[in-house]
């Protein structure tokens, strides 16, 4: 039996962000992170575009505009003191016609009451920032946007850890929760004070052993990204008016922390929780689960989810994916994006009561654990602040 203060189930960016705020709150605890893979951050956490968003697409009441803005900026703070990587480079928001004029305008009213800095600028103020960019009549300049190295600061966060007394157990799939706050992993026991889940794809799975999470499942959403493959003089992300109706921003230019560039994500409906290309990690068990309600929504076509299938399933053609990317942009050879680059899975929640996915972080406790059922995008960039309202809030 190894026993600790706390227990933290996945080493994702949300679980070295708890175990972070935790360090900082409480010097003399005794804090372990147990996790599946063979180091941290190995799923979505170290997947994602690395962009850090700047809160003005999401809602006022949410919690994701309240943890953006000042997520952003702590991880920027992050990065510098650390000399990790940075890439300042902004974003546009660009409309296509004028259908879209007005949920740009949306855009920019919920910047404001976020509190986050935004101007709808024109088409020759866009040339000035980008000049590859394209747009009709307005855009929408987001000078706070930045990208980094996923993860290159999560290996920095493993280290401080590390350095600061935290014990990470790798190789430790979770198994079963036997009560009383042990649990049992692929070869050994653990009992801890406070369990916090923070499994990512599996949250749901174990926070139901704890008998929470009734009312909501997980569906996986594969992303992939096409990286252009030749020099380029791209500089700032380059971004679509979202579908309000679904959480997904839509294929996108994303400049990476060292320069590079790609077009992505898909939001590709999953087969299976693991389902990154072939028959990686394959269970016929997940299959049947997520195809049932695959099917479920499919036939009532919740959320548009219909329509959404099938504009996504044609993304896994690289001409396909190369023709949505000409819409934002001019003077760019599309077909350089040919190179396929690492796909990430997006662990999105369901509301089984109203078949609609949650567009919000989501946490429930017990007396004695804490479970993070939702932490989609902007978990990175929102994590740190993210985290200390969890400890402070549910942990304290």
């Amino acid at each position: 039996m190894v026993k600790s203060d706390f227990l933290i189930i996945g080493a994702g960016i949300i679980g070295l962000s708890i175990a972070r705020e935790l360090r900082k709150k409480y010097a003399d605890a005794s804090i372990r992170v147990i996790e599946k893979e063979s180091d941290v951050s190995f799923h979505a956490s170290g997947r994602n575009s690395g962009v850090l968003h700047a809160g003005f697409y999401y809602t006022k009441d949410s919690l994701k505009a309240k943890f953006s803005k000042d997520g952003n900026a702590l991880m920027k703070e992050y990065c510098l003191e650390n000399s990790l990587s940075l890439n300042e480079n902004k974003k546009v928001v660009v409309t296509k016609n004028s259908s879209e004029l007005e949920e740009l305008q949306n855009l920019q009213t919920r910047a404001k009451i976020n509190g986050v800095e935004t101007k709808i600028i024109d088409e020759y103020e866009l040339k000035e920032i980008e000049p590859y960019a394209k747009t009709f009549q307005k855009a929408l300049y987001s000078p706070t946007t930045a990208t980094i190295n996923p993860s290159e600061v999560s290996a920095r966060i493993k280290s401080e850890l590390q350095s600061s007394g935290v014990k990470f157990h790798f190789l430790q799939e979770y198994k079963l929760y036997e009560g009383k706050n042990i649990i049992r992993t692929k070869h050994s026991r653990f009992e801890a004070g406070t369990i916090i889940n923070c499994a990512g794809l599996y949250a749901d799975k174990i926070a139901k052993e704890f008998n929470l999470c009734k009312d909501y499942t997980i569906l996986p959403f594969k992303g992939i990204y096409l990286e252009y493959t030749v020099p380029h003089k791209v500089k700032t992300n380059i971004y679509p008016v979202p579908n309000p109706k679904n959480p997904f921003l839509g294929v996108h230019y994303t400049v990476t922390s060292t320069g590079k560039l790609k077009i992505g994500p898909t939001a590709i409906p999953a087969l299976w929780r693991e389902h990154y290309s072939g028959m990686t990690n394959f269970s016929v068990k997940e299959m049947v689960n997520i195809a049932s309600w695959q099917s479920k929504l499919y036939f009532k076509n919740s959320f548009g989810f219909r329509s959404l299938a099938h504009e996504e399933v044609r993304k896994y053609k690289k001409s396909h994916m190369q023709y949505l990317a000409t819409s934002l942009t001019k003077n760019i050879d599309t077909t350089h994006f040919s190179k396929w680059g690492k796909t990430g899975i997006r662990a999105q929640l369901l509301d089984t009561r109203t078949n609609e996915l949650v567009q919000d972080f989501v946490v429930e406790k017990t007396e004695g654990s804490v479970h993070i059922l939702n932490a989609v995008s902007p978990a990175f960039t929102a994590s740190f602040a993210f985290a200390k309202w969890v400890v402070d809030n549910y942990i304290a």
